[in-house]
């Protein structure tokens, strides 16, 4: 491919970090076949007392993929996949991609819309979920392209007795007990595999071109659009990982997986990586402070990856002092942006290094992170990986900026996408020649390490100034009483727009309006300072833990237009 001429980042990568990088033009699910052979009795998962070594998942994927086949599914066909962090997400992943299928990744959380808006939007013919989230999918099946629907339980994969146990535990915790009567249409998971034979289905796969995944975006500017991800955009990306990474081991690592897989991000960084490297994976079926707390120190974890709002759930929890963390070498926070504070307080922790990367779906998703070893900057989200340009497209000329002037950040390299799915106007909306628009406002400063201002869309005018909540929330979080904030934007008839500040504080930790109004203008220009403050007990999150601001947008205009 053609290589990046020299950019002002280069001069900071270690010797170590190539800035190109041969990579393997093959398939993704190439990853396990080849973990398998390297490392067959290695464990590949552990979930809640249960193992699986390489050789089984490996297996289980073969046996998966052979049974999609028997119901229908063709090379090319949408498998979607609706399950949180399980033995039987890894499984059904790769033994989608394993027949030929492109998988479709469904948030456990989707309410009956937007199951149904994906399914018909993707055209998936089979969907594999939790029997927890079936009486969803079966409420709108009839009026989608579903031919056929696999049921699996958390029950499934766990050791015994455990197994007979959870059913009565979930029951208790949700409500809900699913009781099914399996039909030509509906399948029992675990049976599928018993019944299947673990062998390759042959394929002709173009990586470059076909399709590993869609990968629908949050869908905050509209109905969600599918992400086309190709099978070399994802190994690309992963591969770029490794790299980045240069210190882990193959075959040796521990890796926390509570990021869910359903997300590009944990897809990338957690699944698809400790396929690639033979790393054991901590599976977590949702994140549990307390839970990870005891992983790490049980199990030697060297590697967490995670959001934020992760990191402080753990630094936050009150045993956090009872647990030995020091086997942590690496986390790359990733999702939304990260405090200078809970960055520092986690090192200190852990004696791990913790970084800030950036990437969009759009970008499967890494295009800029710090380094984990080396050079980094506060603030900064870093450096452009291997292969990857990063420019600032400025507002005022539309031409590439100059150091430290604020545009929109645009990105070109082999990891992004190759469009939306069925939507060539938004496809065509979203590029300027074959650079990517991500929307994201920042800067690049004269080192080349690059800045994020805030959302083009979450930038706030307030009588004319251009306010970015990122800076705001940056200072809140400095406060020692706050645990998170979210700064948005509501209507003030003078200014236009002015700022509002929702804030979480620390268990047992109290503050008035008044005594923030001043710590805020004491570190903030006063145009920028909050004008309103709500304190809440929580904030409305996404299951990555990224604090959904557009909902406190939402029901704040809702609040105005009830009170007009």
């Amino acid at each position: 491919m053609e290589t990046l001429t020299e950019k002002p980042w280069f001069q900071h990568y270690p010797k170590e970090i190539p800035t190109s990088i041969d990579y393997e033009v093959s398939s993704l699910q190439s990853y396990l076949k080849r973990a398998s052979e390297r490392y067959p009795d290695k464990p590949a998962l552990h979930f809640m007392g249960k193992e699986m070594n390489y050789k089984e998942v490996y297996d289980s994927a073969l046996k998966l993929a052979n049974q999609l086949k028997s119901l229908g599914v063709e090379q090319g066909d949408r498998v979607a996949i609706m399950l949180a962090n399980t033995p039987q997400a890894v499984i059904s992943y790769y033994g989608a991609l394993f027949a030929g299928a492109i998988v479709v990744q469904t948030n456990p959380l989707y309410v009956e819309r937007e199951i149904e808006h994906q399914m018909n939007d993707s055209g998936a013919k089979v969907m594999i979920c939790l029997d927890l989230v079936y009486p969803r999918v079966a409420g709108v099946k009839e009026k989608t392209q579903l031919k056929h629907i696999i049921v699996t339980g958390i029950k499934d994969y766990l050791p015994f007795p455990k197994n007979m146990i959870y059913p009565f535990i979930q029951k208790k915790n949700t409500g809900i007990k699913v009781d099914l009567t399996y039909s030509e249409r509906l399948h029992s998971f675990v049976e599928l595999l018993n019944k299947g034979e673990a062998k390759e289905i042959p394929l002709e796969i173009n990586p470059k071109e076909d399709l590993a995944l869609l990968q629908y975006t949050g869908g905050t500017t509209g109905p969600a659009k599918g992400v086309m991800l190709s099978h070399y955009n994802l190994v690309v990306n992963t591969q770029q990982c490794e790299e980045w990474m240069y210190k882990m081991v193959p075959g040796e690592e521990v890796i926390i997986a509570a990021l869910p897989f359903f997300h590009v991000y944990g897809m990338t960084t957690v699944m698809n990586l400790a396929i690639r490297m033979g790393f054991k994976m901590i599976i977590l079926p949702k994140f549990d402070p307390k839970g990870i707390l005891k992983s790490i120190e049980k199990h030697k974890a060297t590697l967490y990856p995670g959001a934020p709002t992760m990191y402080i759930g753990l630094l936050n929890h009150p045993d956090i002092k009872k647990h030995d963390l020091s086997s942590i070498k690496a986390c790359i926070s990733g999702s939304a942006p990260l405090p200078i504070e809970v960055q520092t307080k986690f090192e200190e922790a852990t004696n791990g290094s913790l970084v800030e990367g950036y990437g969009l779906t759009e970008t499967s998703p890494v295009a800029v992170s710090n380094l984990i070893w080396g050079k980094r900057k506060p603030g900064s989200i870093g450096l452009p990986w291997p292969d990857t340009d990063v420019s600032i497209l400025s507002a005022e000329t539309g031409e590439e900026a100059k150091p430290n002037e604020v545009g929109e950040i645009i990105i070109k390299g082999p990891q992004v996408m190759k469009g939306y799915w069925n939507r060539p106007e938004a496809t065509q909306a979203s590029f300027r020649e074959d650079w990517f628009l991500s929307g994201d406002m920042g800067y690049m400063d004269e080192e080349g390490y690059f800045y994020i201002v805030d959302r083009k869309k979450d930038m706030i005018i307030a009588g004319g100034f251009n306010i970015y909540p990122r800076e705001i929330e940056e200072v809140l979080y400095e406060h020692e009483d706050i645990q998170e904030a979210c700064v948005i934007g509501v209507p003030d008839p003078y200014r236009g727009e002015t700022v509002k500040a929702f804030i979480v504080l620390k268990e047992g930790k109290t503050l008035s309006e008044e005594e923030l109004d001043e710590y805020a203008r004491k570190h903030l220009a006063a145009f920028k300072a909050p004008k309103f403050y709500e304190f809440r007990e929580e904030l409305p999150k996404t299951m990555v833990g990224k604090i959904l601001r557009r909902v406190l947008v939402e029901e704040e205009k809702k609040k105005t237009k009830d009170q007009s």
